[in-house]
């Protein structure tokens, strides 16, 4: 898999003991990509390279994920409180202490969203890609194979047995610009076994949708502190034929984040880096560049 990767990536010993991996690239100021499920830091290579040229780029596989350790229940808690505290640790680690962007897309948003509101003062801009930052608005309805994935065994088995969730996203995932085989392979390629799918389930067993649910206070602690971002550069990028983050999640980052710039693409799938990808990095890049 680091055969598919545009730079040489790196590991960081956790205090866990867990290696996780990440791209390092460039130098400069810093901008932080963080992947979503069932995604890996192979999302963003081409974003990477293209700001390398002016910006340290770091690019993270959550644990679980890409080239990451894939630990069992009993070495991890595939939690979101449990990311962000990895996130927090590894941008520690390498010194990474200000002044950064945060490109987040799908879960990455919750991860990075979560950071961003505890430590408002060491964020300079951000870019979200149908994403969330917030619980489920009132007017979505959890899609079936998202509500199968997370309450039931036969959920279980498709995802963690058939890798059903991975190769489903890099199906649907680019609308406008449908993936070749070859390319859906790619995504696919670290969870190969049913081992290593442990963090495509349990990312989806971990939705909050009640206040009984692990993650339901921290998604709740991020939505009541969106006001200490209000004064930032924000860029909201938008595959509208999502089918889980859809006009629903963008119409709550209008209303949250009026000030921000919005750029949607009406054929867009949940990939959009991916999908548009002539157009959207090109424009990223613009924007993070900017004084």
């Amino acid at each position: 898999m680091k055969r598919l990767l545009p730079v040489p990536g790196k590991y960081a010993k956790l205090a866990s003991g867990l290696n996780l991996h990440y791209l390092d690239a460039g130098g400069g100021e810093t901008v932080v990509m963080l992947h979503g499920n069932p995604s890996w830091c192979f999302y963003y290579r081409n974003l990477a390279v293209a700001m390398a040229s002016t910006h340290r780029v770091i690019v993270p596989d959550h644990i679980g994920c890409g080239l990451s350790d894939k630990p069992n229940d009993a070495r991890y808690t595939y939690t979101l409180e449990q990311r962000v505290a990895d996130l927090e640790e590894l941008l520690e680690s390498i010194g990474v202490q200000d002044n950064i962007t945060l490109v987040v897309h799908d879960w990455g948003g919750m991860i990075g969203m979560t950071f961003a509101t505890r430590h408002p003062q060491k964020i300079k801009k951000i870019v979200a890609m149908n994403t969330a930052a917030f619980h489920m608005p009132q007017s979505k309805k959890l899609p079936l194979a998202l509500k199968v994935g997370r309450n039931s065994r036969l959920g279980t088995a498709l995802i963690q047995g058939l890798n059903a969730f991975s190769g489903a996203a890099a199906w649907v995932g680019c609308k406008q610009n449908p993936m070749p085989r070859a390319l859906r392979q790619c995504y696919t390629a670290p969870y190969n076994s049913w081992k290593n799918r442990i963090a495509t389930l349990r990312f989806v067993q971990d939705i909050p949708l009640s206040s009984e649910d692990r993650a339901y206070a921290c998604v709740t602690e991020v939505e009541e502190n969106l006001h200490s971002l209000q004064g930032l550069p924000i860029l909201v990028c938008w595959g509208e034929k999502d089918f889980v983050f859809d006009h629903h999640f963008l119409e709550q980052w209008r209303l949250k984040f009026p000030r921000a710039r919005f750029h949607t693409w009406a054929k867009g799938g949940h990939y959009i880096l991916e999908d548009v990808a002539d157009e959207i990095i090109p424009l990223i890049c613009a924007f993070i560049r900017e004084p």
